[in-house]
Protein backbone atom coordinates (compact mmCIF):
# COMPACT_ATOMS: atom_id res chain seq x y z
CA UNK A 1 0.00 0.00 0.00
CA UNK A 2 1.36 3.32 -0.32
CA UNK A 3 2.29 5.87 2.11
CA UNK A 4 0.98 9.49 2.35
CA UNK A 5 4.48 10.81 1.83
CA UNK A 6 5.24 12.54 -1.23
CA UNK A 7 7.33 10.86 -3.95
CA UNK A 8 9.91 11.72 -6.48
CA UNK A 9 7.34 11.98 -9.02
CA UNK A 10 4.76 13.83 -6.96
CA UNK A 11 7.50 16.52 -6.19
CA UNK A 12 8.57 17.04 -9.44
CA UNK A 13 5.08 17.18 -10.96
CA UNK A 14 3.86 19.92 -7.74
CA UNK A 15 3.89 23.53 -8.64
CA UNK A 16 6.46 26.29 -7.28
CA UNK A 17 3.58 28.46 -6.36
CA UNK A 18 3.38 30.62 -9.63
CA UNK A 19 0.67 33.31 -9.65
CA UNK A 20 -2.31 31.55 -8.87
CA UNK A 21 -5.99 32.60 -11.22
CA UNK A 22 -7.86 31.42 -8.18
CA UNK A 23 -10.99 31.32 -10.73
CA UNK A 24 -9.57 28.20 -12.56
CA UNK A 25 -6.47 26.82 -10.54
CA UNK A 26 -7.06 23.61 -8.97
CA UNK A 27 -5.60 22.10 -5.77
CA UNK A 28 -5.39 18.31 -5.73
CA UNK A 29 -5.24 15.93 -3.48
CA UNK A 30 -4.25 12.76 -4.86
CA UNK A 31 -3.74 9.83 -2.83
CA UNK A 32 -4.93 6.56 -3.66
CA UNK A 33 -3.12 3.98 -1.83
CA UNK A 34 -1.94 2.10 -4.57
CA UNK A 35 1.85 1.73 -5.55
CA UNK A 36 0.03 0.08 -8.64
CA UNK A 37 -2.15 3.51 -9.58
CA UNK A 38 -1.08 6.24 -7.26
CA UNK A 39 2.10 7.01 -10.35
CA UNK A 40 -0.42 6.49 -13.03
CA UNK A 41 -2.70 9.21 -11.82
CA UNK A 42 -0.03 11.37 -11.12
CA UNK A 43 1.17 11.53 -14.40
CA UNK A 44 -2.25 11.26 -16.30
CA UNK A 45 -3.09 15.08 -14.19
CA UNK A 46 0.71 16.09 -15.59
CA UNK A 47 -0.03 14.80 -19.22
CA UNK A 48 -3.93 16.12 -19.32
CA UNK A 49 -3.46 19.49 -17.24
CA UNK A 50 -1.31 22.67 -17.97
CA UNK A 51 1.47 22.68 -15.68
CA UNK A 52 0.41 26.20 -14.09
CA UNK A 53 -3.38 25.05 -13.68
CA UNK A 54 -3.06 22.79 -10.46
CA UNK A 55 -1.38 22.47 -7.01
CA UNK A 56 -0.59 18.84 -5.46
CA UNK A 57 -1.55 19.27 -1.92
CA UNK A 58 -0.90 16.31 0.80
CA UNK A 59 -3.98 17.24 2.88
CA UNK A 60 -7.27 19.16 2.80
CA UNK A 61 -5.86 21.76 5.77
CA UNK A 62 -3.57 23.10 2.77
CA UNK A 63 -6.49 24.42 0.83
CA UNK A 64 -5.98 28.69 1.16
CA UNK A 65 -9.97 29.00 1.31
CA UNK A 66 -12.98 26.93 0.89
CA UNK A 67 -13.78 28.94 -2.60
CA UNK A 68 -11.11 27.47 -4.43
CA UNK A 69 -11.55 24.42 -6.72
CA UNK A 70 -10.97 21.23 -5.40
CA UNK A 71 -9.80 17.57 -6.67
CA UNK A 72 -9.90 14.61 -4.05
CA UNK A 73 -8.93 11.35 -5.64
CA UNK A 74 -8.67 8.98 -3.26
CA UNK A 75 -9.56 5.71 -1.46
CA UNK A 76 -12.96 5.58 -0.90
CA UNK A 77 -12.92 5.63 3.45
CA UNK A 78 -10.43 8.30 3.25
CA UNK A 79 -13.38 10.76 0.73
CA UNK A 80 -14.09 13.77 2.25
CA UNK A 81 -18.38 13.60 1.60
CA UNK A 82 -19.16 15.92 3.92
CA UNK A 83 -17.21 18.96 2.10
CA UNK A 84 -17.72 17.53 -1.21
CA UNK A 85 -21.55 17.44 -0.51
CA UNK A 86 -21.01 20.92 0.55
CA UNK A 87 -19.34 22.72 -2.27
CA UNK A 88 -21.04 21.12 -5.10
CA UNK A 89 -19.52 24.00 -7.71
CA UNK A 90 -15.92 23.66 -6.80
CA UNK A 91 -15.03 20.24 -5.73
CA UNK A 92 -14.73 17.17 -7.44
CA UNK A 93 -13.68 12.88 -6.47
CA UNK A 94 -13.75 9.69 -7.54
CA UNK A 95 -16.77 7.85 -5.93
CA UNK A 96 -20.42 7.81 -5.60
CA UNK A 97 -21.64 7.84 -1.87
CA UNK A 98 -24.00 4.97 -2.50
CA UNK A 99 -24.19 3.14 -5.27
CA UNK A 100 -25.57 -0.65 -3.65
CA UNK A 101 -27.27 -0.69 -6.43
CA UNK A 102 -25.01 -1.65 -8.59
CA UNK A 103 -22.12 -3.51 -6.92
CA UNK A 104 -23.56 -5.57 -4.41
CA UNK A 105 -24.86 -8.86 -6.03
CA UNK A 106 -28.13 -9.64 -4.82
CA UNK A 107 -28.77 -5.77 -5.26
CA UNK A 108 -27.66 -6.00 -8.56
CA UNK A 109 -29.98 -8.64 -9.36
CA UNK A 110 -33.02 -6.65 -7.84
CA UNK A 111 -31.84 -3.72 -10.11
CA UNK A 112 -32.22 -5.89 -13.15
CA UNK A 113 -35.47 -7.31 -12.28
CA UNK A 114 -36.85 -4.40 -11.35
CA UNK A 115 -35.90 -2.85 -14.82
CA UNK A 116 -37.02 -5.73 -16.97
CA UNK A 117 -40.54 -5.66 -15.22
CA UNK A 118 -40.82 -2.18 -16.37
CA UNK A 119 -38.85 -2.50 -19.93
CA UNK A 120 -39.53 -6.43 -20.94
CA UNK A 121 -37.85 -5.37 -24.13
CA UNK A 122 -34.81 -4.21 -21.91
CA UNK A 123 -31.48 -5.74 -23.07
CA UNK A 124 -30.96 -6.96 -19.28
CA UNK A 125 -33.79 -9.25 -20.22
CA UNK A 126 -31.71 -11.52 -22.34
CA UNK A 127 -28.11 -10.64 -21.16
CA UNK A 128 -27.88 -10.76 -17.51
CA UNK A 129 -28.89 -14.95 -15.92
CA UNK A 130 -31.67 -15.28 -13.48
CA UNK A 131 -30.59 -14.61 -10.13
CA UNK A 132 -32.13 -15.65 -6.61
CA UNK A 133 -31.06 -14.38 -3.57
CA UNK A 134 -31.57 -15.87 0.01
CA UNK A 135 -30.23 -15.62 3.48
CA UNK A 136 -29.10 -18.44 5.29
CA UNK A 137 -27.52 -18.42 8.80
CA UNK A 138 -27.75 -22.67 9.06
CA UNK A 139 -27.84 -25.46 6.59
CA UNK A 140 -31.01 -27.21 8.02
CA UNK A 141 -32.55 -23.52 7.39
CA UNK A 142 -32.37 -24.21 3.57
CA UNK A 143 -35.84 -25.44 3.01
CA UNK A 144 -37.44 -21.79 4.86
CA UNK A 145 -34.46 -19.96 2.93
CA UNK A 146 -35.23 -20.66 -0.27
CA UNK A 147 -39.08 -21.11 -0.28
CA UNK A 148 -39.46 -17.92 -2.11
CA UNK A 149 -36.43 -18.88 -4.61
CA UNK A 150 -38.98 -19.58 -7.33
CA UNK A 151 -36.72 -19.92 -10.61
CA UNK A 152 -34.27 -21.90 -7.88
CA UNK A 153 -36.76 -24.09 -6.90
CA UNK A 154 -38.70 -24.67 -10.11
CA UNK A 155 -34.97 -25.63 -11.80
CA UNK A 156 -34.61 -28.64 -8.93
CA UNK A 157 -38.04 -29.85 -9.97
CA UNK A 158 -37.18 -29.75 -13.76
CA UNK A 159 -33.52 -31.55 -12.70
CA UNK A 160 -35.07 -34.08 -11.48
CA UNK A 161 -34.51 -37.32 -12.97
CA UNK A 162 -31.93 -35.62 -15.24
CA UNK A 163 -28.14 -36.74 -16.20
CA UNK A 164 -26.02 -34.37 -14.54
CA UNK A 165 -25.00 -33.15 -17.96
CA UNK A 166 -28.83 -32.32 -19.14
CA UNK A 167 -29.74 -30.50 -16.21
CA UNK A 168 -29.18 -26.32 -15.46
CA UNK A 169 -26.23 -25.76 -13.09
CA UNK A 170 -26.22 -22.63 -10.76
CA UNK A 171 -23.56 -20.69 -9.16
CA UNK A 172 -23.76 -19.59 -5.64
CA UNK A 173 -22.06 -16.62 -4.70
CA UNK A 174 -21.76 -14.80 -1.12
CA UNK A 175 -23.67 -11.18 -1.85
CA UNK A 176 -21.14 -9.16 0.39
CA UNK A 177 -18.03 -11.22 -0.68
CA UNK A 178 -15.18 -10.52 -3.68
CA UNK A 179 -12.51 -12.04 -5.61
CA UNK A 180 -14.31 -15.05 -6.29
CA UNK A 181 -13.98 -15.98 -2.50
CA UNK A 182 -16.70 -19.17 -1.20
CA UNK A 183 -17.99 -19.42 -4.93
CA UNK A 184 -19.54 -22.62 -5.95
CA UNK A 185 -21.37 -24.94 -8.67
CA UNK A 186 -24.36 -26.91 -7.93
CA UNK A 187 -27.67 -28.21 -9.70
CA UNK A 188 -30.10 -30.06 -6.94
CA UNK A 189 -31.19 -29.22 -3.95
CA UNK A 190 -28.77 -31.67 -2.07
CA UNK A 191 -25.66 -30.50 -3.67
CA UNK A 192 -26.58 -27.10 -2.48
CA UNK A 193 -27.13 -28.89 1.30
CA UNK A 194 -24.04 -30.13 1.30
CA UNK A 195 -22.00 -26.84 0.00
CA UNK A 196 -23.75 -25.14 3.27
CA UNK A 197 -23.38 -28.51 5.52
CA UNK A 198 -19.40 -28.40 4.37
CA UNK A 199 -18.89 -25.06 5.54
CA UNK A 200 -20.68 -24.97 8.86
CA UNK A 201 -18.34 -28.07 9.37
CA UNK A 202 -15.13 -25.33 8.35
CA UNK A 203 -16.86 -22.75 10.73
CA UNK A 204 -14.69 -23.07 13.68
CA UNK A 205 -11.14 -23.00 12.41
CA UNK A 206 -11.52 -20.83 9.28
CA UNK A 207 -10.58 -17.26 10.99
CA UNK A 208 -7.18 -18.47 12.48
CA UNK A 209 -6.51 -19.92 9.42
CA UNK A 210 -7.29 -17.36 6.94
CA UNK A 211 -6.80 -14.20 8.55
CA UNK A 212 -7.91 -10.88 6.62
CA UNK A 213 -9.60 -11.88 3.84
CA UNK A 214 -9.43 -8.59 2.16
CA UNK A 215 -5.74 -9.20 1.15
CA UNK A 216 -5.36 -11.20 -2.15
CA UNK A 217 -4.77 -14.71 -0.91
CA UNK A 218 -2.52 -15.58 -4.21
CA UNK A 219 0.19 -13.80 -1.88
CA UNK A 220 0.47 -17.58 0.10
CA UNK A 221 1.85 -20.60 -1.94
CA UNK A 222 -0.35 -23.04 0.25
CA UNK A 223 -3.97 -21.09 -0.42
CA UNK A 224 -6.19 -23.98 -2.27
CA UNK A 225 -9.63 -24.60 -3.25
CA UNK A 226 -10.39 -25.75 0.66
CA UNK A 227 -9.22 -22.13 2.03
CA UNK A 228 -11.27 -20.24 -0.44
CA UNK A 229 -14.28 -22.28 0.73
CA UNK A 230 -13.76 -21.40 4.46
CA UNK A 231 -13.60 -17.64 3.78
CA UNK A 232 -16.80 -17.36 4.03
CA UNK A 233 -17.86 -19.27 6.90
CA UNK A 234 -17.40 -16.35 9.41
CA UNK A 235 -20.56 -14.12 9.10
CA UNK A 236 -21.68 -13.80 5.19
CA UNK A 237 -24.71 -14.72 5.50
CA UNK A 238 -26.88 -13.08 2.45
CA UNK A 239 -26.49 -15.29 -1.12
CA UNK A 240 -26.86 -15.26 -4.48
CA UNK A 241 -27.95 -17.98 -6.78
CA UNK A 242 -27.34 -17.64 -10.44
CA UNK A 243 -27.82 -19.75 -13.42
CA UNK A 244 -24.42 -20.68 -14.35
CA UNK A 245 -23.46 -20.23 -17.97
CA UNK A 246 -22.16 -23.93 -18.35
CA UNK A 247 -20.92 -23.23 -22.37
CA UNK A 248 -19.28 -20.70 -22.54
CA UNK A 249 -16.75 -19.35 -25.64
CA UNK A 250 -13.93 -21.20 -25.80
CA UNK A 251 -10.90 -20.25 -27.83
CA UNK A 252 -9.39 -23.10 -30.21
CA UNK A 253 -6.32 -23.11 -29.51
CA UNK A 254 -6.26 -22.10 -25.65
CA UNK A 255 -9.60 -23.64 -24.29
CA UNK A 256 -9.75 -21.91 -21.03
CA UNK A 257 -12.75 -20.17 -19.36
CA UNK A 258 -12.25 -16.79 -19.70
CA UNK A 259 -14.05 -13.07 -18.83
CA UNK A 260 -13.61 -9.97 -20.08
CA UNK A 261 -12.60 -6.80 -17.41
CA UNK A 262 -14.39 -3.75 -19.02
CA UNK A 263 -13.62 -0.31 -17.36
CA UNK A 264 -17.07 2.42 -16.85
CA UNK A 265 -16.36 5.91 -15.59
CA UNK A 266 -19.70 7.05 -14.73
CA UNK A 267 -20.17 11.19 -14.63
CA UNK A 268 -22.00 12.77 -12.38
CA UNK A 269 -25.86 12.40 -12.73
CA UNK A 270 -25.14 10.78 -15.33
CA UNK A 271 -23.28 9.85 -18.42
CA UNK A 272 -21.81 6.59 -18.68
CA UNK A 273 -18.49 6.29 -21.22
CA UNK A 274 -17.02 2.56 -21.98
CA UNK A 275 -12.90 2.50 -22.39
CA UNK A 276 -12.34 1.27 -25.26
CA UNK A 277 -9.31 -1.30 -24.41
CA UNK A 278 -10.73 -4.46 -22.07
CA UNK A 279 -9.08 -7.31 -20.61
CA UNK A 280 -9.92 -11.14 -21.22
CA UNK A 281 -9.13 -12.73 -17.56
CA UNK A 282 -8.16 -16.36 -18.08
CA UNK A 283 -8.82 -19.17 -16.04
CA UNK A 284 -5.70 -21.20 -14.60
CA UNK A 285 -6.94 -24.63 -16.05
CA UNK A 286 -8.62 -26.11 -19.51
CA UNK A 287 -11.84 -25.48 -19.26
CA UNK A 288 -14.29 -28.83 -18.26
CA UNK A 289 -18.09 -28.60 -17.27
CA UNK A 290 -19.05 -28.56 -13.90
CA UNK A 291 -20.57 -32.28 -14.12
CA UNK A 292 -17.05 -33.18 -15.03
CA UNK A 293 -15.51 -32.33 -11.72
CA UNK A 294 -17.66 -31.44 -9.52
CA UNK A 295 -16.37 -34.09 -6.94
CA UNK A 296 -13.19 -32.87 -6.57
CA UNK A 297 -14.26 -29.85 -4.90
CA UNK A 298 -11.49 -28.06 -7.11
CA UNK A 299 -13.76 -25.35 -9.24
CA UNK A 300 -10.70 -23.44 -10.49
CA UNK A 301 -11.28 -24.18 -14.25
CA UNK A 302 -14.30 -21.98 -13.84
CA UNK A 303 -12.56 -18.97 -11.91
CA UNK A 304 -11.20 -16.47 -13.99
CA UNK A 305 -10.62 -13.88 -11.53
CA UNK A 306 -6.84 -13.95 -11.26
CA UNK A 307 -6.20 -13.02 -7.66
CA UNK A 308 -6.92 -16.68 -6.82
CA UNK A 309 -4.39 -18.19 -9.19
CA UNK A 310 -1.20 -19.55 -7.83
CA UNK A 311 2.27 -19.72 -9.09
CA UNK A 312 2.75 -18.03 -12.88
CA UNK A 313 0.12 -16.47 -14.45
CA UNK A 314 1.62 -15.76 -17.72
CA UNK A 315 -1.00 -15.92 -20.54
CA UNK A 316 -3.75 -15.34 -17.85
CA UNK A 317 -4.72 -11.81 -18.37
CA UNK A 318 -4.40 -10.62 -22.57
CA UNK A 319 -6.15 -7.42 -24.42
CA UNK A 320 -9.40 -8.39 -25.66
CA UNK A 321 -8.38 -7.25 -28.99
CA UNK A 322 -5.12 -9.47 -29.39
CA UNK A 323 -7.33 -12.62 -29.25
CA UNK A 324 -8.53 -14.72 -32.13
CA UNK A 325 -12.29 -14.35 -32.41
CA UNK A 326 -14.18 -13.70 -35.56
CA UNK A 327 -14.52 -10.00 -37.23
CA UNK A 328 -18.40 -10.09 -36.47
CA UNK A 329 -18.06 -11.79 -33.09
CA UNK A 330 -15.64 -9.00 -31.80
CA UNK A 331 -17.92 -6.39 -33.24
CA UNK A 332 -21.03 -7.69 -31.16
CA UNK A 333 -19.23 -8.26 -28.10
CA UNK A 334 -18.24 -4.77 -27.82
CA UNK A 335 -21.94 -3.81 -29.05
CA UNK A 336 -23.37 -6.01 -26.48
CA UNK A 337 -20.95 -4.65 -23.62
CA UNK A 338 -21.67 -0.53 -24.90
CA UNK A 339 -25.66 -1.49 -24.61
CA UNK A 340 -25.72 -3.37 -21.25
CA UNK A 341 -23.16 -1.30 -19.25
CA UNK A 342 -25.36 1.75 -20.38
CA UNK A 343 -28.50 -0.11 -19.34
CA UNK A 344 -27.83 -1.57 -16.15
CA UNK A 345 -26.52 2.19 -15.12
CA UNK A 346 -29.59 3.68 -16.03
CA UNK A 347 -31.85 1.07 -14.43
CA UNK A 348 -29.54 1.42 -10.94
CA UNK A 349 -29.82 5.30 -11.21
CA UNK A 350 -33.77 5.29 -11.63
CA UNK A 351 -35.34 2.13 -10.64
CA UNK A 352 -33.21 2.01 -7.55
CA UNK A 353 -32.83 5.28 -6.30
CA UNK A 354 -32.35 4.92 -2.52
CA UNK A 355 -29.13 2.34 -3.18
CA UNK A 356 -27.69 4.88 -6.21
CA UNK A 357 -27.27 8.08 -5.75
CA UNK A 358 -25.85 10.09 -7.91
CA UNK A 359 -24.22 13.66 -7.55
CA UNK A 360 -23.18 16.17 -10.39
CA UNK A 361 -19.55 16.45 -8.72
CA UNK A 362 -18.68 12.50 -8.61
CA UNK A 363 -17.20 10.58 -11.05
CA UNK A 364 -16.42 6.93 -10.74
CA UNK A 365 -14.20 4.27 -12.34
CA UNK A 366 -16.12 0.60 -12.12
CA UNK A 367 -14.74 -2.27 -13.32
CA UNK A 368 -17.97 -4.56 -15.22
CA UNK A 369 -17.25 -8.14 -15.78
CA UNK A 370 -18.54 -10.06 -18.73
CA UNK A 371 -18.88 -13.62 -20.05
CA UNK A 372 -19.63 -14.92 -23.76
CA UNK A 373 -21.54 -17.95 -24.13
CA UNK A 374 -20.86 -20.49 -27.25
CA UNK A 375 -23.81 -18.75 -29.25
CA UNK A 376 -22.13 -15.07 -29.00
CA UNK A 377 -24.01 -13.90 -26.18
CA UNK A 378 -22.32 -11.25 -23.44
CA UNK A 379 -23.97 -11.83 -20.09
CA UNK A 380 -22.89 -9.13 -16.98
CA UNK A 381 -21.76 -10.93 -14.30
CA UNK A 382 -21.26 -8.18 -11.80
CA UNK A 383 -20.25 -4.39 -10.95
CA UNK A 384 -17.33 -3.48 -9.14
CA UNK A 385 -16.14 -0.76 -7.04
CA UNK A 386 -12.81 0.54 -7.34
CA UNK A 387 -11.48 -2.63 -9.27
CA UNK A 388 -8.06 -4.03 -8.43
CA UNK A 389 -6.43 -2.62 -11.60
CA UNK A 390 -3.10 -4.77 -10.19
CA UNK A 391 -4.64 -8.32 -11.69
CA UNK A 392 -3.58 -6.14 -14.86
CA UNK A 393 -0.22 -6.47 -14.22
CA UNK A 394 2.97 -4.99 -15.75
CA UNK A 395 2.86 -6.02 -19.10
CA UNK A 396 -0.45 -4.86 -19.91
CA UNK A 397 -0.17 -1.48 -17.06
CA UNK A 398 -0.36 0.92 -20.29
CA UNK A 399 -4.31 0.22 -20.31
CA UNK A 400 -5.05 1.45 -16.88
CA UNK A 401 -2.38 4.66 -17.51
CA UNK A 402 -4.24 5.19 -20.44
CA UNK A 403 -7.39 4.40 -18.83
CA UNK A 404 -6.94 7.20 -16.16
CA UNK A 405 -5.68 9.57 -18.67
CA UNK A 406 -9.03 9.01 -20.44
CA UNK A 407 -10.75 9.84 -17.24
CA UNK A 408 -8.80 12.69 -15.96
CA UNK A 409 -9.23 13.86 -19.81
CA UNK A 410 -13.17 13.27 -19.54
CA UNK A 411 -14.24 13.78 -15.59
CA UNK A 412 -11.66 16.06 -14.59
CA UNK A 413 -10.88 18.70 -17.12
CA UNK A 414 -14.27 18.51 -18.32
CA UNK A 415 -15.84 19.75 -14.58
CA UNK A 416 -13.29 22.90 -13.81
CA UNK A 417 -13.85 23.96 -17.56
CA UNK A 418 -10.53 23.40 -18.44
CA UNK A 419 -8.94 23.79 -22.38
CA UNK A 420 -8.10 20.73 -23.26
CA UNK A 421 -4.83 19.92 -24.94
CA UNK A 422 -4.01 18.20 -27.96
CA UNK A 423 -3.29 15.17 -25.49
CA UNK A 424 -6.16 15.45 -23.75
CA UNK A 425 -8.43 15.50 -26.61
CA UNK A 426 -6.49 12.04 -28.53
CA UNK A 427 -7.11 10.50 -24.54
CA UNK A 428 -11.12 11.70 -24.56
CA UNK A 429 -10.99 9.36 -28.02
CA UNK A 430 -10.34 6.00 -25.93
CA UNK A 431 -14.12 6.79 -24.08
CA UNK A 432 -17.69 5.74 -25.81
CA UNK A 433 -20.15 7.49 -24.26
CA UNK A 434 -22.82 4.86 -23.81
CA UNK A 435 -25.57 6.75 -21.69
CA UNK A 436 -26.55 10.10 -21.24
CA UNK A 437 -29.37 11.05 -18.96
CA UNK A 438 -30.19 13.97 -16.83
CA UNK A 439 -31.12 13.01 -13.19
CA UNK A 440 -31.30 15.62 -10.13
CA UNK A 441 -27.66 14.79 -9.15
Amino acid sequence: MATTESSPLQSSIKSVTPPIDSSTHIYALINYKDTYVQPLLLIALQKCLPRSSYTLIKSQSELPSQAVNYLHIGTYEDLPFEYIMSHVTTSLTNAYIIRKALIRKHYLSTTAHNWITKYPTSILQTNIKVSCEFELDYPEFLDDAIVEAWELQQSFKNNVGKNAADREWWILKPGMSDRGHGIRLFSTQAELQAIFEEWEALRSDSDDELGNDELCPNTSSNFNHEDRNKLITSDLRHFVAQLYISQPFLLRENPRKFHIRTYVLAIGGLKVYVYHEMLALFSPLKYTPPWDDLSSGDISAHLTNTCLQTGNHDGSVQLLTTLDLPAALKTSIYDQIDHISGEIFEAAARGMLVHFQTLPNVFEVFGLDFLVDEAGTTWLLEVNAFPDFQQTGHELQEVVSGLWEAVVATAVVGFFGITPNSFCKLAREKMRLVKDIKLRG
